[in-house]
């Protein structure tokens, strides 16, 4: 005979399906709680039946002894099959339906019993207990098979012990009324079972409903792989419950967010303070692709409601896209300002050769210098004031750029800045920003002009840019600092509203603050205050103290002067 093929055989052990697992198991447990509470409830009910016996034997016993003819006929008749103490014994026995009673007197001799026979001899049980004048209730077995006893002293009329009543139930009776007892019982265990596996049924639909079908090994499968995607990817991952507290983070949400596990059970404005950040987590602020600021970073948050009332959102790290974006913007900004410079010079390139050609030189040297002292002057200038070089870099740089957009960008005289900032990059962000959005304010009006103003007071930075636009209305001067607020039309890399946001980010992480209020001409001035931002001054060396520093810059001196 050829063996079963692999797919026909018989698999025994659990069903894969959920469903039918649940079901097995609670049918299981319903049948082994059914069958317990079947013997837990037989047990005592045996011993009861037991005890009921034993105290009915012990109640016909009683009765038996107080009879005056059997003591009386204990102590004036013979042991006799026809004396009055066995017909008295007889008449009760047959009365009550118990199993026999014995009359005996103190020699253990019978004066009764349902076996004519067996009057005359000695008992066969030990009757020294009912003898002494204690009454006796136990389950134990004689001449005429096991039984439910009773045992009592007899006494005469003087309350003298002068024999013993020994009473006994067939125990067979009361294992006859037990086990009639069993099939009602059986039927109340079949009921709760029956009861249980409906409970189990219902409860398994759930549970099938609630994980689409799938077997035990596939939910862990399934498990495993979400741990692995969540974990894996470089997105961040949060998930909310439906009462809106966190209960997951992935760890690329963990360092974007800059919260640990400490976070997980608690609300998102517990957990992240107040923000935007924290609202887009709550459902307070509903779209796609939501623009977030959190610390220095540019997040992109979308939040998605779950079926059980609960929400996942995800982040997505835009803080090098966007840098990269206003680099773009930058640069495209520089080519414009360089291509309208190169169509200028090619004009002053002219009319300095018309110059030349119309043998006017003088005037031609006089224009060469004035082109060229315009130029030298403003780089001078702010150089001058600005010490720092990222800082007078980009002020230049702005400079040119918003001359080629009809702008005027004015550096106060009454900035200076030495060259001690600690964070050079974070204040070149701010002023950068800061005026990008007054020249855009600004561009295309009449007599545009941006002012910027850099001053110390100690060693706390105070920047203010103002310009001769519309300005900015009461109501909204809250909202600009707003991530994802702005009333300019996004540029070709992503969206707006993160510059002003970011400026406010960066002055308050530094302990300062960045507001704005309506400027002295019209249009709006921004104010930022940074404090502890710059170093504290070098202390320069004295002639008397003797120090290598004193030394080299001595020899130094005595050098420059040989040279000279």
């Amino acid at each position: 005979m050829s063996p079963t093929p692999p797919a026909r055989r018989l698999r025994l052990g659990m069903p894969r399906r959920v469903f039918s697992q649940v079901l097995l198991m609670q049918v299981a447990i319903a049948a082994g709680v059914a069958v317990l509470a079947t013997g837990l409830f037989l047990a005592p009910l045996s011993k009861q039946l037991d005890q009921e016996a034993m105290r009915r034997a012990l109640a016909i016993a009683e009765t038996t002894a107080q009879d005056p003819q059997i003591a009386e006929g204990v102590l004036s008749t013979p042991p006799n099959r026809s004396g009055p103490v066995q017909k008295e014994a007889e008449r009760i026995r047959r009365a009550t339906r118990a199993e026999y009673i014995v009359v005996l007197n103190r020699d253990w001799v019978r004066w009764s019993h349902p076996t004519a026979s067996e009057i005359g001899r000695r008992v066969s049980t030990d009757p020294t207990d009912a003898l002494a004048g204690r009454k006796v209730m136990e389950i134990d077995k004689g001449t005429l098979g096991r039984s439910a006893r009773g045992k009592v002293p007899l006494y005469d009329t003087g309350h003298r012990v002068v024999g013993a009543v020994s009473v006994g139930i067939a125990y067979d009776s009361v294992r006859a009324r037990l086990i009639s007892a069993i099939p009602g019982l059986f039927a109340y265990a079949g009921g709760a079972l029956a009861v249980g596996a409906l409970a189990a049924w219902l409860i398994s639909r759930r549970v099938q409903r609630q994980t689409r079908d799938l077997a035990f090994s596939d939910i862990s499968a399934l498990l495993a792989e979400r741990e692995a995607m969540l974990h894996g990817i470089r997105e961040g991952v949060v998930a909310l419950d439906r009462g809106g507290r966190i209960r997951l983070l992935n760890d690329e949400a963990r360092r974007l967010l800059g919260i640990g596990d400490e976070a997980v059970g608690r609300a998102p404005d517990e957990a992240l303070g107040a923000g935007r950040t924290t609202d887009v987590l709550a459902g307070r602020v509903t779209g796609t692709d939501l623009l977030t600021v959190r610390g220095q970073r540019v997040l992109v948050a979308n939040r998605m409601p779950i079926e059980d009332g609960g929400a996942v959102a995800t982040l997505r790290d835009r803080t090098e896209l966007e840098q990269l974006g206003r680099e773009l913007d930058s640069t495209r900004g520089l080519i414009d300002a360089l291509r309208a410079q190169d169509h200028e010079h090619a004009n002053r390139m002219h009319t300095l050769l018309g110059l030349l050609e119309l043998e006017m030189y003088d005037d031609a040297v006089e224009f060469v210098g004035e082109v060229v002292g315009d130029h030298r002057a403003t780089a001078e200038q702010v150089a001058e004031r600005v010490q720092d070089p990222l800082l007078a870099a980009l002020l230049v740089g702005k400079a040119t750029v918003a001359a080629e957009r009809g702008v005027a960008l004015w550096v106060s005289e009454r900035t200076r800045l030495p060259d001690r900032l600690i964070d050079p990059r974070g204040l070149v962000t701010i002023v950068g920003n800061l005026v990008d959005n007054a020249v855009d304010a600004v561009a295309g009006t009449l007599h545009a002009r941006v002012e910027a103003e850099l001053r110390t007071e100690g060693r706390t930075v105070v920047l203010r840019v103002c310009d001769t636009g519309p300005g900015i209305p009461a109501d909204r001067r809250e909202l600009v600092f707003t991530e994802g607020w702005s009333t300019k039309k996004p540029p070709a890399h992503g969206k707006r509203g993160i510059g002003l946001s970011l400026v406010r980010r960066l002055a308050e992480r530094q302990g300062g603050s960045a507001t704005v209020c309506t400027a002295a001409g019209g249009g709006a001035e921004f104010t930022v205050v940074l404090p502890e931002a710059l170093t504290e001054p070098e202390r320069e060396p004295t002639v008397r103290e003797e120090t290598p520093g004193t030394a080299a810059v001595a020899v130094t001196a005595e050098t420059e002067e040989e040279a000279r």
